[in-house]
């Protein structure tokens, strides 16, 4: 370690990203060509990744990102907000992000020379449809309510006059700062006064009401219900028993993430999120159709949150007796436009046709790893090590590249005063991972990192340990494909059932690439018994693991290991190009536009711009732009797209 002096004071001179990454790079690729003896597949394997015309990217940076902006104006909560960001631009920031080498992706399987696209320039070029376990693929056609005996009567959608329903959805949406609405009951009957009551409750999703004399008058008081009361799960007593317990639907969404959009509902209807159910999480940065299901909340006060909410539109009900249950989908269906292309038509059925019959290696996608410049398999990596202070330092120490600026502000506090109190203090919003790990090393001290790290949620401390599986995966993929090409080879591990076996000489005729899997390292798999299965430890040795025992002390960060396919043949396969001059305009109509009538805009035959529109199919925990990738032959992430001056941003 380099030692500095100034003054007569021994400065040590942190190591910083950039060498972590530079020493990770240099084991990886000791690993990588230690056995090298070249590819004897018969097959070629492209290694070089072909770089887009500059000149071209910069021409659609100037055309199309002006439009971008447009496009995505939302409200912007705290954490959204950057104001005391570094000035300096998103490019330069993102220098210090990974490129797909740093976490193993660099090969590719097809032949075909590569060309420039550009990737979700708007959220609405990038579409998923998901596909139940029935096969069903989910689509938003039908905004109907199925109607039984139990819902409420016809008159409870026509009691309220319209200034009722003005001042209650102000009330519902907290526009104004009143604690209540009263209605005042005209015609004084019980029966009256009960279809106001529902006639409220069902249209203004989480309010209450009750009954109330004033001067001689009998009124209705809506108000919003407040503490446990409102998160309650829904009362029992309520709901028919001749119907489903769940009502099921689907939910068109778009530039929102799952999560986000499950917390926006369950805002609205003033539930608690875990009555939610659904079978997986889909992208932000797309327009995405699933299916959702929910505890004892009718369709009628689902449909109503369509008149309320932006972004989200809810529809297709049915009343089942099951939720949902994640992993349950078989895959999710892709409709994605790549706008700008330079490829030759030549150049552009080559490459779909390979992704139709050979497909793509089934790299974990940039997405897997974070975006700043500490990777998360980093933070993984010392978890498994049981190094708890590199894992309190890596989340916590200052770091470069493109961060908010109270993050920046935390970071440099934390830096210089080591104490969890002063750093929250910069931090306006808590339940970010720093403030998570802040608010543990607050609690039960900075000898007790362990316990510390343990407020974070489960799923978000497993992610870490998942990600340096992940990258372990992808070097030893792209290590095999270099070693033995598209072919499977003795010693290669295929699944019978649920148990991985390994291939014999006798039996390589049975057998092709499409057949093979690779383990994420574990206490419960298995390994190639060829070069490749001895690179699994040099490189777990390498990283001051053993690959023979990935239990840890902790149950939680324990490593069973799973199997996965190394190539991916896509179904469903489609494509066209089409033109156009205009890059503010969508080039296919989505569930919402057919379900309102929207004309599509007629385009061009020989328009300023061409467009690649593809179609494909997917299964679970595969990355679409590991496929897109293939077919481009580009680096996919957002630090190489930055750099050449695109929009593909996440």
């Amino acid at each position: 370690m380099e030692t500095v002096e100034m003054n007569s004071v021994s400065l040590k001179r942190p190591r910083s990203e950039d060498d972590v990454a530079n020493a990770d790079e240099i084991k990886r690729q000791k690993i990588l060509e230690k056995s090298k003896t070249g590819n004897d597949s018969g097959q070629s394997v492209e290694t070089v990744t072909e770089q887009p015309d500059k000149s071209l990217l910069e021409d659609a940076k100037n055309e199309m990102i002006p439009n971008e902006e447009n496009e995505e104006q939302e409200d912007e909560e705290l954490e959204d907000s950057d104001e005391d960001g570094d000035p300096e631009s998103f490019a330069d920031m993102m220098k210090h992000g990974l490129t797909e080498s740093d976490v193993g992706i660099t090969k590719f399987v097809s032949s075909h020379k590569g060309f420039s696209g550009i990737l979700k320039e708007r959220y609405s070029d990038f579409v998923v449809h998901e596909i139940g376990k029935d096969g069903r693929v989910s689509h938003l056609d039908d905004f109907s309510v199925p109607v039984d005996d139990e819902d409420p009567s016809e008159e409870t959608f026509t009691v309220l006059s319209d200034e009722d329903k003005q001042r209650l959805e102000e009330l519902q949406l907290l526009k104004n700062k009143e604690a209540s609405v009263a209605i005042e009951v005209i015609e004084d009957t019980k029966e009256k006064r009960t279809v106001i009551h529902q006639a409220v409750k069902s249209l203004f999703p989480g309010l209450e009401t009750k009954t109330e004399d004033r001067d001689g008058k009998k009124y209705i008081i809506a108000y919003h219900a407040a503490g446990k009361k409102a998160l309650a799960n829904p009362r029992k007593h309520s709901w028919p028993k001749s119907r489903g317990n769940y009502c099921h639907f689907v939910l068109y969404k778009e530039n929102k993430d799952t999560m986000d959009a499950i917390n926006v509902l369950s805002k609205f209807l003033r539930v608690k999120p875990n009555i939610f159910s659904y079978m997986g999480t889909k992208d932000k940065r797309a327009i995405t159709v699933q299916e959702i299901a929910v505890l004892r909340i009718t369709a009628q006060r689902l449909a109503h949150l369509n008149k309320c909410l932006m972004n989200f539109k809810l529809g297709n009900f049915s009343y089942k007796n099951h939720p949902l249950k994640l992993g349950e989908l078989q895959g999710n269906h892709f409709t994605v436009v790549l706008r700008n292309i330079t490829g030759t038509d030549d150049q552009i059925e080559q490459a779909m046709h390979s992704l139709r019959e050979i497909g793509f290696i089934n790299y974990y996608g940039m997405q897997r790893f974070g975006t700043t410049a500490v990777p998360t398999y980093q933070i993984g990596r010392a978890i498994l090590q049981n190094n708890w202070n590199e894992v309190m330092d890596l989340i916590l120490k200052p770091r470069p590249g493109a961060e908010k600026g109270y993050l920046v502000k935390c970071r440099e506090e934390w830096a210089k005063t080591k104490d969890p109190a002063t750093a929250l203090k910069k931090l306006p919003v808590k339940r970010c991972v720093e403030g998570q790990l802040l608010r543990g090393l607050l609690k039960y001290g900075m000898k007790n990192i362990i316990s510390a790290f343990g407020i974070i949620p489960r799923n978000n401390r497993l992610m870490y340990i998942h990600s340096y599986q992940s990258y372990v995966w992808n070097n030893m993929v792209s290590k095999r494909i270099e070693e033995y090409g598209l072919r499977a080879v003795p010693g290669d591990l295929i699944l019978k059932g649920a148990t991985a076996v390994h291939i014999e000489e006798g039996d390589i005729d049975n057998y092709t690439i499409h057949d093979v899997v690779m383990p994420l390292p574990g206490f419960d798999v298995i390994y190639p018994k060829h070069k490749i299965g001895e690179a699994y430890k040099e490189m777990l040795v390498a990283d001051n693991l053993d690959i023979n025992n990935m239990r840890h002390k902790i149950r939680d960060y324990s490593l069973s290991g799973a199997y996965r396919k190394i190539i991916i043949r896509p179904q469903n396969v489609n494509w066209e190009v089409v033109s156009y001059d205009d890059p503010r305009i969508p080039l296919f109509p989505t569930d919402l536009d057919k379900l309102e009538g929207k004309p599509l805009p007629v385009l061009p035959t020989d328009g300023k711009f061409r467009a690649l529109k593809m179609e494909f199919s997917l299964p679970p925990s595969t990355y679409a732009t590991m496929a897109i990738r293939e077919v481009l032959k580009m680096d996919t992430s957002i630090k190489n797209q930055t750099q050449l001056n695109t929009t593909w941003l996440r």
